[in-house]
């Protein structure tokens, strides 16, 4: 159960039999919990209290399949809607959806809205069911002190601009980078002896005209060589962003802003238990003020089946002081810690409990990566709340995982 990168998409078509049929595959997930959580030893001493919720969890439902073309190729392509039936309802083609052509001899080439190689590693790497709740690794890797958060609707809007914002209550909150690029093109190599490549191009269809106020441009590349064979993981990957004209905060822009992440990671199952490690370094140039910042993060997790249905999780994630121009900026880290424990009833449905404590040094404000908590952008709020700088997070969530 991890978050898929565009060749394992592709890969789940052949496994289903689609590559040589003509129907339509329709398959989900239905993830809801329980949650209570809590804000506390935020600046000045204000305390959120208790706060209880109903989550879906990055729930979703697609619809996918294959054409035979002959001579060896095949048309694939997929339509993935997040699903949230927790508050309002969601539905749209706001996961990986695609288009493309498949061959076994030269790879795959497909056009839409794709995860990329980097954020496929994060996935891949976290303890967790599909990726997602309040202990996901996605708290803190790829953030750069929390500024390069994307809002809900992802790291690009319905335009293409890369959107960057506070983290809302029970919204969204990962980094630029883990989301999924719209306007994006990617080629898939074949796999040899586990080893396979990943290449993929956003597209700066958001361009602004020439002397235009705004100078927005986003475009990039993302790129991704992994090996996975028997009980071995290992990838490495590295993505690149221009954002061609602001570098948002929480209500401050800046110039023109290059930013790029480098991750490498891998993971060993031993069929009882399995070990994880990932290092990931951020960085962003040009920032106005400040020149060249950067981060590292630091994670590892392991899991460990107790009985046949029973599994154990854990991981701990640790995001060190920001760098600006090489010169450490203090109190700018957090710490991400989880325990949990999964519990199969069948092959599709898992019962589940997690912990999950999120720890901000005082002079940052990280946040849960799915369901956040909202502790930096209660309008309501005073000034310290409003910034949510040094706040402890805790959280628990109890509930299930049905897969269809």
């Amino acid at each position: 159960m991890q978050k898929k990168l565009i060749a394992l998409a592709v890969a789940g078509l052949a496994s289903t039999g689609a590559f040589a049929q003509s129907n339509v595959t329709v398959y989900g997930v239905a993830d809801a919990t329980f949650d209570v959580v809590r804000a506390s030893n935020v600046q000045d001493g204000y305390d959120l209290g208790n706060t209880t919720r109903v989550s879906s969890n990055s729930s979703y439902i697609g619809f996918k399949g294959a054409e035979a073309l002959g001579n060896g190729l095949t048309a694939v392509f997929q339509l993935e809607s997040g699903v949230g039936f927790e508050n309002a309802g969601t539905l749209g083609a706001t996961r990986d959806s695609f288009v493309g052509v498949s061959s076994s001899s030269f790879g795959t080439v497909v056009f839409g809205n794709l995860t990329g190689p980097t954020r496929a590693l994060g996935g891949d790497i976290d303890v967790n069911a599909g990726a997602t709740g309040i202990g996901f690794n996605g708290g803190l890797i790829g953030k750069l002190g929390n500024h390069l958060t994307a809002a809900s609707t992802g790291g690009t809007n319905a335009g293409g601009d890369a959107t960057l914002a506070d983290c809302g209550r029970s919204s969204t909150c990962v980094s630029l980078f883990d989301q999924r690029w719209k306007n994006a093109v990617a080629y898939v190599s074949p796999t040899f002896a586990g080893l396979n490549a990943t290449v993929a191009y956003v597209a700066n269809e958001n361009k602004a005209f020439h002397g235009a106020d705004s100078a927005i441009n986003t475009r990039g590349y993302d790129l991704g060589l992994k090996y996975d064979n028997g009980p071995i993981m290992g990838a490495v990957t590295y993505n690149a962003v221009s954002l061609g004209g602001t570098y948002p905060t929480a209500g401050a822009a800046g110039s023109a802003t290059d930013v790029s992440n480098f991750r490498v990671g891998g993971s060993y199952n031993f069929g009882v238990a399995s070990v994880r490690a990932l290092f990931d370094r951020t960085r962003a140039d040009h920032v106005t003020g400040l020149g060249t910042v950067t981060q590292n993060v630091f994670g590892l997790g392991a899991t460990y089946n107790v009985t046949p249905a029973g599994k154990l999780l854990a991981q701990a994630y640790f995001a060190r002081d920001l760098k600006v121009n090489g010169s450490t900026d203090k109190d700018t880290g957090a710490k991400l810690f989880e325990l949990g424990y999964e519990h199969s009833l069948s092959k599709r449905t898992v019962l589940k409990a997690v912990y999950a404590h999120l720890n901000n040094d005082d002079n940052a404000n990280y946040d849960f990566g799915i369901n956040s908590v909202g502790i930096a952008t209660s309008p309501s709020a005073p000034a310290a709340v409003a910034s949510g700088l040094g706040a402890s997070l805790n959280g628990i969530q109890l509930g299930l995982r049905h897969s269809f």
